[in-house]
């Protein structure tokens, strides 16, 4: 998924503004308000290049996970004392179990369709502790979605010098984001293209998905930034 732009991951959304530390403690205030469990293990699914989940570990015994080798690679340098694993949010199985699972920037549109999420909650909800919570941070719904936008982004520092240029379109339920990038280095100037897909859920997706998996749910329209946020509680 960012086979092209892993390692300039930070740097964009450092230049798109986007402030983990509020988000931090936006998450944490949830965490806290929620979780019925004891420990302090905390379980980051789509966890990018660890930010998250680096300042999570001050608060929590962390752990992360995501499906992308070249994301997780710099999540390992920028926190070696945290383990990270390589694993889909869909089906991974590990032999631990965590008070807290979070599931950030909206990672979870990747799943794509309705089935995958309602098997990827279910698959979360069995690594929850009892009274354990699961913080899942929705894509845009079906009705939100704005088709034909296009977006750039620019990163402006000493000997680093990108261009993101971005287009949206939509096939049915499935959003579709084309990133073409110009990424100017000493070495020269290099373009690279993604495309990323992202399923559209309803409100009433994630709700039922949480319910068949057996969590209490909660709905917190607002969420980190605006993007609202799905809170799971095992009983």
């Amino acid at each position: 998924m960012f086979s092209e732009s892993a390692n300039y991951y930070d740097e964009l959304y450092d230049a798109l503004g986007k402030d983990y530390p509020k988000e931090v403690k936006k998450a944490d205030a949830f965490i806290k308000k929620h979780i019925k469990s004891r420990g302090r293990h905390l379980l980051d699914v789509g966890c990018g290049t660890g930010h998250h989940a680096g300042l999570l570990s001050e608060r929590y015994q962390v752990s992360g996970l995501d499906l992308d080798p070249n994301i997780l690679s710099v999540a390992r340098k920028k926190y070696p004392g945290i383990p990270f694993y390589q694993g889909n949010m869909l089906d991974f199985k590990l032999n631990s179990s965590y008070d807290v699972i979070i599931s950030l920037f909206s990672s979870i549109g990747y799943v794509q369709n309705r089935n995958n999420l309602g098997k990827t909650i279910a698959n979360l909800a069995r690594h929850l502790n009892p009274g354990g919570v699961m913080l899942i941070e929705p894509w845009f719904s079906p009705d939100e979605w704005n088709s034909g936008r296009v977006f750039t982004l620019h990163v402006d520092q000493p000997g680093l010098k990108i261009t993101r240029m971005s287009h949206s379109s939509r096939k049915g339920n499935l959003s579709i984001l084309e990133f073409q990038y110009l990424i100017g280095t000493k070495k020269g100037i290099q373009h690279r293209v993604e495309t990323h897909k992202l399923g559209l859920f309803y409100k009433r997706d994630y709700l039922n998905a949480f319910q068949k998996a057996g969590l209490k749910v909660i709905h917190d329209p607002k969420g980190l930034d605006g993007r609202g946020m799905y809170i799971g509680i095992k009983k």
